[in-house]
């Protein structure tokens, strides 16, 4: 059995997924698949950014915000876990919006 410290807590882990469909189309890795990214957020706000970010982007589609830890067929989709440190500019709030 294990013990937790009492100053220990749990993180609760948010994830953002969506298809990538420019990508989709380059690896050879996910040829015939869908290439789902999967970016690991620390709170419900940082996965609201990413996916905010992934909006202003034309080859995201299918975004969606779960705490489950998501699961997909590999048969159908080339699964890629992104996190901050890959990929920090998804992490700043309006990374992507146009600049006029």
């Amino acid at each position: 059995m294990v013990l937790k410290k009492k100053t220990e807590k749990k993180v609760k882990l948010w994830y953002v997924t969506m298809n990538d469909k420019f990508m989709s189309n380059l690896l050879s890795k996910s040829a015939g698949k869908t290439n789902k990214l999967i970016f690991l957020a620390r709170s419900y706000q940082e996965a609201k950014i990413v996916a905010d970010n992934a909006k202003d982007r034309d080859e995201m589609k299918y975004i969606n915000i779960t705490s489950t830890k998501p699961s997909f067929d590999p048969k159908r989709f080339y699964v890629q876990r992104k996190s901050k440190k890959v990929y920090p500019n998804f992490y700043r709030k309006d990374a992507f919006k146009d600049k006029e």
